[in-house]
């Protein structure tokens, strides 16, 4: 890589070179036209005159010798320990006797990712992937959320006023249809998570798309017990749409939405104290809005989910 100030590129410096070697341009009006020093233009000359053009890269500045590198040995153990026990530089130092820096230029030697770009399970990198089109794929989920109570829950009036109050008020069974490739997103507050419900949740949230311009082709499923059932299938069957399910015990394969569950948790439902379930209800229509329309989103290079459907945020009229 050149660097931001250097005076020549490897284009520039071969121009220099050519001048002085082929065209005999003395150095001093070389280093003049090309505005370096004489010894610049001196070193460029007499490396195209032995390596020719490959010769005006740069090179790697790393010393020839190294005598207080880290010894082959227990670069091999910090290598060995990580990929066996998944653990960062910190630990690893402790474990071989070397400074946590060291370890972490090791790791970095070796090509050995992140942690948090792993997933822990496997030690595999994490395989992202982005449907090609809206509605290609529609991300289907569950959220349960605590009701809050008239008055208030413990956010406002502390936990022990708080846990006085709470008896009797349930949960909440937060539908969520989100797409795969814009990230638009439609959710319900439903009484449970039954077959029908699931179900008829799944015609108004196509019904929703569609006015949305958005064709759901397949939709994605955990293995839940209601998104097995024949009403499910059904109701698949008639909207013309191809259900998938989740690998067993694998949540990260519906990742999007469990996301999409964290920035509503975040954003909406713990983003302030309520003093009801029908006051924090009241600005969820408003969040969503906001959600789909305004909010730039870093998944998708801080774009909204509607700039990702055709003209669905009017950007083009």
């Amino acid at each position: 890589m050149v660097h931001r100030n250097a005076p020549l590129t490897p284009t520039g410096r071969l121009r220099l070179a050519r001048c002085v070697v082929e065209e005999g341009w003395p150095l001093r009006r070389a280093a003049e036209r090309f505005q370096v020093s004489h010894t610049t233009a001196a070193r460029w000359a007499d490396r195209y005159r032995q390596l020719g053009e490959r010769g005006m890269c740069d090179r790697s500045s790393r010393p020839h010798h190294q005598p207080r590198r880290t010894p082959p040995a227990i670069e091999a153990q910090v290598v060995q320990l990580r990929r066996e026990h998944r653990i960062g530089p910190l630990r690893l130092a402790a474990r071989c006797n070397v400074a946590a820096s060291t370890a972490h230029r090791i790791l970095t030697r070796h090509q050995l990712p992140a942690l948090a770009t792993l997933d822990r399970a496997t030690g595999e990198p994490i395989r992202r992937y982005e449907r090609a089109r809206p509605g290609e794929l529609v991300h289907i989920d569950v959220k349960k959320l605590g009701r809050i109570p008239d008055g208030g829950g413990h956010k406002t009036l502390g936990r022990a006023a708080g846990r006085r109050n709470r008896n009797g008020v349930g949960l909440a069974y937060l539908h969520t249809a989100l797409d795969d490739h814009s990230r638009l997103a439609y959710t319900e507050d439903l009484p449970d998570e039954k077959a029908p419900t699931c179900a008829g949740f799944l015609i108004r949230a196509t019904a929703w798309f569609a006015n949305q311009g958005v064709t759901v082709e397949r939709v994605l499923t955990d293995n839940a017990w209601a998104y097995s059932k024949n009403t499910w299938l059904k109701t698949c069957r008639d909207l013309g749409i191809q259900p998938r399910w989740t690998r067993p015990w694998r949540p990260q394969t519906n990742g999007k939405v469990e996301r999409f569950h964290r920035t509503l948790l975040d954003e909406w439902a713990y983003h302030r104290p309520y003093t009801s379930d029908a006051e924090r209800q009241e600005a969820f229509a408003d969040w969503l809005h906001w959600y789909n329309f305004h909010r730039p989103h870093t998944a998708i290079h801080g774009q909204t989910p509607a700039s990702r459907v055709t003209n669905l945020s009017g950007q083009h009229t």
